[in-house]
């Protein structure tokens, strides 16, 4: 039985990476011998033509959709598109957002026949090999049945890690990811045995970490290092949940003398001096710390487990060692008054300068997780229902004392300030003034939109075969009548930058063309997991 697994839409602006959930869901089915591909509309413009194409040349009998609350709004419409299209598909979905409304959300979309709960492998290659009459035995999952919602107990136990086959990355676009530098992910645990009340990790995966065999989490990693992303994200809800397990990965990748760039999450009181001098040794660059707030009272309400000096002390700790420390900072957490805003602000600039890089987002109140479930007890007002405005970057609750206008004013007084940073790099470009790594933000960022734009504009799948008649094309022609075809597409741009970022893209191999039949033939280029790229 065919599955198609989609990937909705995702804002670029998010950093999306390669989608490691669906990988993995595909190389179950694979292993199981259930044929699948994968459709991924970060990377792509998704139509309704598109799918339909997609769906006459599989024939998939299941089609699976992940989203996370974001992104719901988006993934429902391929559900209902499908529907539309096929009725007689059966359509899954599965992720965080769904797992915590599962019942709600089959009431108010009646295009969803399944929804899968939490950890979804075993679970998926069941439902494809069951007929609907044995969807009652297969644990974890919420379905339809005919004008009735049905529900299985949980599963038993949790997935052991280290059955599982390496991700199916075959199967995603690789290329276009590498393109627009974009990370690769992959983790080496699931579990997170922490309670905070913002989070549904620990109810998705499980509070009991399963690790995985340190040198089949390196023989992944070195495959990975090939590949020609800029970053590996290991992502992890807890990289450093277990001292030996995080020392083990680190003296393999050492040991085998891996360069590779990575990065990590990481608790400010699960790590040490000791830790994070093997981990820099063993290529990681940055590590990103949820900090969530400056008062003492509020990391005590939310459940957060930490202390201000154990903040201080592993932002100094990375400085030392040379590793970029990140820190991610929640307004509007139960509590919040204008004064404790001021005492998280002042915070994040007295962590500044010891190194810390840091940025805010807003409380979004997630299903699943008991700020939402408790939001009366904890003084919160939720403020919107649709789920597309639960991104984390304007304010969706209020606190008793905290306005919903005055947190975005705080959250937009950042965006303008970067803006103009950005500004000021852009004159100094011109002046001639600009670092050479000030001048590669800008114009590292002016590409990445211009080659997303041609990505989901798809121009050169359009406009990418140009005539070549008799002339013999050498590559800085080639560029040059691809620069002068697909400009009038595009907006917000010069020719000089244009022509700046094709060339770009085609010395990094983001892109290539072909000459054949008096044509010259434009496309992105795409790696596969197997591949080593120089």
């Amino acid at each position: 039985m065919n599955c198609l697994l989609i990937n909705p839409f995702y804002p670029i602006s998010e950093t999306p990476s390669p989608p490691l959930g669906l990988a993995y869901l595909a190389s179950a089915l694979e292993s199981a011998n259930c044929p699948v591909k994968i459709l991924d509309f970060v990377v792509h413009p998704y139509g309704k033509p598109v799918l339909k194409t997609a769906l006459n040349a599989f024939s998939p009998k299941i089609v699976g959709v992940t989203s996370v609350t974001m992104n719901f709004n988006e993934a429902i419409r391929i559900v209902q598109d499908i529907k539309s299209l096929n009725p007689d598909i059966i359509t899954v979905m599965g992720g965080p957002h769904v797992t915590f409304c599962s019942r709600e959300t089959l009431e108010a979309f009646p295009e969803i026949d399944v929804v899968v709960l939490g950890e979804g492998e075993d679970t998926l290659v069941r439902l494809v090999q069951a007929s609907r009459n044995e969807w009652p035995e297969i644990s974890g999952i919420v379905y339809r049945d005919s004008d009735r919602i049905g529900a299985t107990p949980p599963k038993s136990q949790w997935i052991d890690v280290d059955t599982l086959s390496l991700p199916a990355r075959h199967l995603l676009p690789l290329g276009r990811y590498r393109a627009l530098g974009m990370p690769l992910t992959m983790t080496t645990s699931r579990g997170c045995p922490f309670q905070c009340i913002f989070c549904v990790g620990r109810k998705m995966v499980g509070a009991r970490v399963r690790y995985r065999n340190p040198v089949s989490v390196v023989d992944e990693l070195e495959s990975l290092s090939g590949l020609g992303f800029h970053q590996i994200n290991i992502a992890d809800d807890l990289f450093t949940a277990n001292e030996r397990h995080c020392l083990s990965i680190c003296d393999e990748i050492i040991q085998r003398n891996i360069q590779v760039r990575w990065t990590s999450f990481a608790r400010v009181d699960t790590v040490s001096l000791r830790v994070l001098k093997r981990m820099k040794a063993a290529g990681c660059a940055a590590v990103s710390f949820g900090i969530e707030s400056g008062n003492v009272d509020i990391l005590k309400t939310i459940r957060k487990g930490i202390t201000r000096d154990q903040v201080v002390q592993a932002v100094s700790w990375c400085h030392q060692v040379g590793i970029q420390a990140h820190g991610s900072f929640i307004l509007g957490l139960p509590g919040e008054t204008p004064e404790t805003i001021k005492e998280t602000l002042a915070f994040g600039d007295q962590l500044r300068e010891t190194g810390l890089s840091y940025g805010f987002h807003m409380l979004a109140p997630f299903p699943g997780t008991l700020v939402r479930e408790e939001s009366g007890k904890y003084g919160i007002k939720i403020l919107s229902s649709d789920w597309s405005d639960y991104h984390a970057n304007r304010a969706i609750v209020e606190t008793p004392d905290v306005s919903q206008n005055m947190m975005n004013a705080i959250v937009m007084e950042w965006e303008d300030d970067f803006n103009r940073q950005l500004g000021r790099i852009a004159d100094r470009i011109k002046s001639g003034e600009a670092s050479e790594s000030e001048a590669y933000t800008l114009i590292n960022l002016e590409r990445t939109v211009l080659l997303y734009d041609l990505m989901m504009n798809q121009i050169l799948e359009t406009d990418g075969k140009i005539p070549a008649g008799d002339r013999s094309v050498n590559s800085d022609q080639a560029v040059q009548d691809l620069v002068v075809r697909i400009l009038p597409k595009l907006k917000n741009t010069t020719k000089e930058k244009l022509t700046d970022t094709v060339l770009h893209a085609l010395n990094r191999n983001y892109i290539h063309y072909s000459s054949t039949n008096e044509t010259i033939q434009w496309d992105w280029t795409n790696i596969q997991p197997d591949e080593r790229v120089d």
